[in-house]
């Protein structure tokens, strides 16, 4: 059967075109932004009058029409989310009209194919992002939310004296930030499961400083007092990684879409919002790169094949086809998609499948330990895979976290076009350039200054200490311009330590300090890495001074997300935290945010407060 969704049309729009001599025919160019001001790329815009046009904005919202016959024209854009625009528009001979407009969010019209197994909540219209939400394992419109996530056990402080040391894997996923930001938009506080600390201040970009000249990213550390526990401290740990030049070359993309088309996937948060998403990133394609669409369903099959990256028409006519229908066999589309990724395969370059889905497998290999297997095996032909989650209702948090995990690749959530043009374009080269792999952090704390450490958030990516030095084990890779953040919370030299204790030892007497073991370091920071090509690891270390300081504003802005964590988890270590002081801090330390990201999380703070009371 077929959906028609309706669509309330509304106009806004900015600037009387302006003319100029310039050519015997006209010519418009403009831009396009949200009412925010943020640029939309991928908008279609259309011309209609003595001459037929049509294009799609680049990365910057932009577009032009060149050529024109004087005369009147209709324009018109359109962009899954946001309501149509149209605009009367004149042109003169030799004259050129720049447009500045603007689109408002509003519901969605779109034509989906649906089979019996799609549910009946696939009608549905759009609220703020242009997305209808379902959430926290209530009722989905005619459906139930059968969303998942795993449970996480939260660590608790370590004695120094036992265990001086702590092991993990960085994470550059930021799918936690934009999945709370969706439940708290909804009106709705998030699922425990669905709070990992560490992804929440992973979303941001931090102020660390560059990486020195033939490294692939630096290490910092900050220590303050601790905001939430003013008797114990708290420690940063911040990476950043190398960029490239803004006219250096950066390789060749070979990019392999894999999109779930199944009936799950007909709603408009789902495979139209995936729709858009792929066209604002076929705007910055060149001919130097390639990209492939694989779909999956019942059965699973090439809609494009591998195509230059300068044949848009042709890659956006494959956009334009795609239906959602059928059951879900994931695993016969993870395998045909790193099919076409080999046979493509560019040495030096980027080379990635690109997995856009809810999670939903029903058909085929769905038991997640079999997948994540599956996906182990084909990561050793050196194609890395990302995974873009979508939807509400039924969203499998936990089965696309582990695949990003075990493909060397990230994990993001796409919660409206906004999010998706930060990943795929704002934030492409973090997304899909690796420069370093199996990333792992081991910090050894000094007992002369240390007596209890708690490590933040990372619960799932936990390591044993001997896997430090083992390259046979994997741990998450970082892309260009990534920031990577950890916080540890320390119980200083001297104070007692709550903790399960165990008897003492018949057999063996507590080590000796080593003479390293003095007042002046905190701890040592060693970070082991292989080149993204590489099957060698290697080494970075520093130190960790002692000493009181002022909080700065990278580990200011950063424990403020941790708080907000902490909360929204009801953490049995938030102490005296609080959505207010955790707002309050936010806002001293937001410095520059251009993008409105920082402004933004100070926002939902509030809102999760006024959530929090309610529901008290």
């Amino acid at each position: 059967m077929r959906l028609r969704m309706s669509v309330v049309v509304a106009v806004v729009c900015l600037l009387v075109p302006v003319f100029s001599a310039q050519a015997d025919r006209g010519r418009i160019t403009g831009v396009i932004t949200d009412t925010r001001g943020f640029v939309l790329p991928g908008v279609t815009v259309t011309l209609a009058g003595l001459e037929q046009r049509s294009t799609v904005t680049n990365e910057r919202g932009e577009f032009t029409f060149d050529n024109l016959a004087p005369g009147k024209y209709t324009l018109r854009a359109i962009l899954a989310g946001f309501t149509d625009l149209m605009r009367d528009v004149s042109i003169a001979g030799n004259g050129t009209g720049r447009l500045k407009l603007q689109m408002t969010v509003g519901a969605i019209e779109e034509t989906i194919t649906v089979s019996a197994e799609a549910p009946r909540s696939a009608r549905r219209g759009a609220s703020v992002g242009g997305l209808a939400r379902a959430v926290g394992g209530y009722a989905a419109g005619d459906g139930f939310n059968t969303e998942t996530y795993d449970h996480i056990d939260e660590g608790g402080l370590r004695r120094v004296a036992d265990d001086p040391l702590s092991t993990f894997s960085i994470d550059v996923d930021t799918a936690s930030y934009a999945n709370v930001r969706r439940f708290l938009t909804d009106g709705s506080l998030p699922p425990a499961g669905a709070v990992r600390i560490e992804e929440l201040i992973n979303y941001f970009r931090f102020d660390y400083p560059k990486p020195e000249e033939g490294q692939p990213f630096s290490v910092t550390t900050e220590l303050a007092a601790c905001p939430w526990n003013s008797k114990n401290r708290l420690a940063l740990i911040g990476i950043r990684g190398a960029e490239s030049d803004d006219d250096k070359d950066p390789g060749p993309r070979n990019l392999v879409f894999l999109l779930d088309v199944s009936g799950s996937m007909a709603s408009p948060d789902k495979l139209p919002l995936v729709r858009n998403a792929m066209r604002m990133l076929v705007n910055t394609l060149t001919a130097r790169d390639r990209i492939a669409i694989v779909v999956y369903a019942g059965a699973s099959g090439l809609v494009l094949p591998s195509t230059s990256g300068d044949r848009k028409e042709v890659i956006r006519r494959a956009l334009a086809q795609l239906e959602a229908g059928g059951s879900t066999n994931g695993a016969a589309g993870i395998t045909l998609a790193y099919q076409v990724a080999r046979r493509h395969f560019v040495h030096g370059g980027v080379n990635r499948v690109i997995l856009a889905t809810d999670g939903d497998f029903n058909v085929g290999v769905t038991n997640q330990d079999e997948l994540t297997r599956l996906i182990e095996q084909e990561r050793a032909s050196g194609v890395f895979l990302s995974v873009l989650g979508v939807g509400t209702g039924n969203l499998k948090d936990s089965t696309m976290e582990k695949l990003a995990d075990k493909g060397n690749g990230n994990y993001a959530y796409l919660d409206s076009l906004h999010e998706a043009h930060k990943v795929l374009v704002r934030e492409g080269g973090a997304t899909l350039n690796a420069i370093a792999k199996d990333v792992k952090i081991q910090v050894e704390f000094n007992p002369a200054t240390v007596a209890a450490y708690r490590l933040i958030g990372y619960e799932n990516r936990v390591l044993r200490n001997e896997d430090f030095n083992d390259d046979r084990k994997d741990a998450g890779e970082i892309g260009e311009g990534h920031t990577v953040t950890a916080l540890y919370e320390i119980v200083p030299a001297g104070r007692a330590v709550e903790t399960a204790s165990v008897d003492p030892l018949r057999y063996q007497q507590p080590r000796d300090r080593a003479p390293a073991a003095n007042a002046r370091e905190l701890a040592t920071v060693k970070v082991r890495y292989k080149a993204p090509d590489g099957d060698v690891s290697r080494l970075l270390s520093t130190v960790v001074r002692n000493g009181d300081a002022p909080m700065a504003a990278n580990l200011g802005f950063a424990s403020a997300v941790a708080e907000f964590g902490m909360l929204l988890r009801n953490s049995e270590h938030k102490g005296r935290a609080s959505y207010r002081a955790a707002a309050e801090r936010a806002r001293r330390f937001r410095g520059s945010d251009a993008e409105g990201y920082r402004t933004e999380f100070i926002k939902l703070t509030e809102v999760a407060a006024q959530l929090h009371t309610l529901r008290d």
